[in-house]
């Protein structure tokens, strides 16, 4: 093959490597595997910068899926749950696959439907922020379900950059609101000493 894709034939491999050096180019095997072999002419120097560069942006848009897990007991308390629950929000705003897991002891592994019925009540608790993505399902002793984000890691990330700055951008605006308070007060206070000054001895010369 030519430098542009073209074919150019069945050549001995000598007159092959003729034509790549009147070309200045290489003579590379793509596929060695071929009936006969396939080559063909390229700047490989510049081939392998090119598949670098491509390789270097596919790694920069890959998103790392991360998945958290939280730990339930089917009889758990009013109060450890809403905190559970709300490590699996905060998961899921941060764009993060959550698996939850029932843990059953003793008498509770025959009691299954006390695991399906909580994790039932936590992905109804926390549906505006996430789906169920694999549905609850016994693992021996324990109960598991997958719950993924509504949103992608990406723009989760963006949300919270956008959070953070709005935040830093209102704190500026109070502080300066509060030393613009401080200037206009500091001269009203120094015009009343003055005047309680001039009271006690108008002769003084402030």
């Amino acid at each position: 093959m030519g430098p542009n894709g073209e074919t150019v034939g069945i050549v001995p491999t000598d007159q092959a490597l003729k034509l790549a050096q009147e070309a200045d180019l290489d003579l590379v095997e793509i596929a060695p595997m071929g009936k006969p072999p396939v080559c063909k002419l390229m700047d490989y120097g510049k081939f392998k910068y090119e598949n670098a560069q491509k390789a270097r942006e596919a790694r920069r848009n890959q998103t790392n899926v991360i998945i958290k897990e939280m730990k339930l007991r089917p009889k758990i308390d009013a109060h450890d749950y809403e905190t559970k629950k709300g490590h699996v929000v905060r998961f899921l705003k941060a764009g993060d696959k959550v698996k939850i897991t029932i843990m059953f002891r003793g008498r509770e592994q025959h009691r299954p439907e006390l695991g399906y019925r909580l994790l039932q009540k936590l992905a109804e608790d926390v549906q505006e922020l996430g789906f169920v993505e694999s549905n609850p399902k016994q693992d021996g002793r324990n109960m598991t379900m997958v719950i993924g984000p509504h949103k992608k890691k990406a723009e989760a990330k963006a949300e919270v950059k956008a959070a953070k700055q709005e935040a830093a951008a209102e704190r500026a605006a109070e502080q300066a609101e509060e030393r613009a308070e401080r200037t206009s007060v500091q001269p009203a206070t120094t015009r009343k000493a003055k005047r309680a000054n001039e009271a006690l001895d108008p002769d003084i010369d402030l």
